[in-house]
């Protein structure tokens, strides 16, 4: 009798009132705060589409499009461009205009004749990183698993959703694979392990590149990778935290400006003055 109340059915007003499926919109302020949106700007954000990437982990083509690249001033004239099918992602043209773009993904308009690299600079924040059309013909994606599929074929999952089949048969999980965009295929692969030149997509010290030192494991908790960046400094984080993008001191891509080093606020200043910018 104590559960009856279980076993009733909810009020009608209840059931027809509940909302169905995710939010289809934004507010400004609930947006990653690495969209670097201003906050007076307006109530709302673009909502990525569902894709590749995590909503709080991409840049919406429109945010491409009108904030950082100004080819656009509005919502709509971004819509305009992206039906007009002049923006591709990693070799495909991309209608939509909140389709999320995210880590490594090559963005091209070949009206424009503009090739960039989605990459994080030393501060964390998404950094348009201008490339050579030689360059935008792949990229680098991690492997986050590895597995054979119900006809015996091995295949990989890559951070961008990608599944390749038949890898190199040394692929391992947290390795890198060079993947050609024309044709999806693994053409290199990057081992992880000491001594791999790596960048952080994740945590307080994301955008910072350094190389792989040693990587320490806790069972049923998170293993703990050491790094070293070029000016010696050494700080730690998760595992999976680090993506490999090349091996010793030649990374597989060009890196930003600032080579994914870590300045302090006195050395910003310092280079400030040398330029000029501080009285």
């Amino acid at each position: 009798l104590h559960y009856a109340f279980l076993l009733r059915s909810p009020p009608p007003t209840l059931s027809r009132n509940m909302p169905r499926g995710p939010k289809k919109h934004l507010k400004r302020l609930n947006a990653p705060h690495h969209w670097m949106l201003g906050k007076m700007e307006g109530v709302w954000a673009p909502k990525p589409s569902p894709g590749p990437h995590k909503m709080r982990e991409c840049l919406p083509l429109c945010i491409i499009l009108r904030n950082r690249l100004k080819y656009a001033l509005t919502n709509k004239e971004c819509m305009q461009i992206c039906m007009e099918r002049h923006v591709k992602v990693d070799g495909k043209v991309r209608s939509d205009h909140n389709y999320p773009a995210g880590f490594m993904d090559v963005v091209e308009m070949e009206k424009s004749n503009d090739s960039f690299r989605l990459m994080y600079d030393a501060k964390g924040r998404f950094i348009l990183h201008r490339i050579k059309a030689s360059e935008a013909q792949y990229k680098l994606c991690r492997v986050n698993k590895l597995k054979v599929t119900a006809n015996k074929v091995p295949t990989i999952v890559t951070h961008d959703g990608r599944t390749i089949r038949y890898p190199d048969p040394d692929a391992k999980v947290n390795d890198t694979v060079k993947v050609d965009i024309a044709t999806g295929k693994a053409t290199d692969l990057v081992k992880f392990a000491p001594g791999a030149l790596v960048m952080l997509t994740r945590g307080r010290n994301q955008g910072r590149v350094g190389t792989l030192i040693s990587v320490e494991r806790h069972e049923g908790s998170f293993d703990i990778c050491t790094i070293k960046d070029a000016k010696g400094h050494t700080f730690a984080t998760r595992l999976g935290n680090v993506f490999v993008i090349g091996s010793g001191n030649k990374p597989l891509v060009t890196l930003p400006k600032g080579k994914g080093i870590k300045k302090t606020i006195m050395e910003e200043k310092a280079e400030a003055i040398a330029r000029g910018d501080l009285a």
